[in-house]
């Protein structure tokens, strides 16, 4: 049905119309900005340059490799066995589907076991209920709270920090 790969050149067309895309964006931590695929590009650049401390997987469908999502594992620490986790699905109409579900499992899974990391953390705004229950499904603890920590909207919104070690991981 779904599955991971690396994110590839070819994926940063679709991700461009997200990442400007400000509905999207209104749930995420970052502020929106207009994001040329100039710009998409040199960041995928940097990623291929730093594949060392960051894994940056399209969550695909299993037959023609459509482009749903992006979950990433950044800031990988090899002294701490640590990383960030971070998710977006793309189109509105495939938000809800188990497509996070499926892609944060699968993103834990190659973390604890294929990289042998400790522990994943994540921060997520207070207001994004439908990311938090998915967190807290997988088994994310929440840790605390960085009080009105992003600017959204004329606004400030608070981010909820949220961690899993592998000994809590029931995938």
């Amino acid at each position: 049905m779904y599955r991971l790969r690396e994110l590839e050149r070819k994926d940063l067309a679709e991700i461009n119309k997200w990442r400007n895309d400000p509905e999207l964006i209104q749930f995420l931590g970052a502020p929106f900005r207009y994001i040329n695929l100039d710009v998409d590009e040199r960041w995928f650049d940097g990623y291929m340059l730093n594949r060392g401390s960051t894994i940056r997987c399209a969550i695909v469908t299993e037959g023609n490799d459509e482009v749903l999502g992006l979950v990433s594992l950044t800031d990988i620490n090899t002294v701490n066995l640590s990383a960030t986790l971070h998710i977006m699905i793309g189109k509105q109409e495939n938000q809800g589907k188990g497509i996070g579900t499926f892609a944060v499992n699968s993103i834990l899974y190659h973390a604890f076991y294929n990289l042998n990391l400790h522990r994943v953390e994540l921060d997520v705004l207070e207001n994004n209920t439908r990311a938090i229950s998915l967190y807290e499904k997988v088994g994310f603890i929440k840790e605390g709270i960085k009080r009105q920590a992003v600017f959204k909207s004329g606004s400030y919104v608070n981010m909820v920090c949220y961690g899993i070690l592998k000994e809590e991981y029931r995938g």
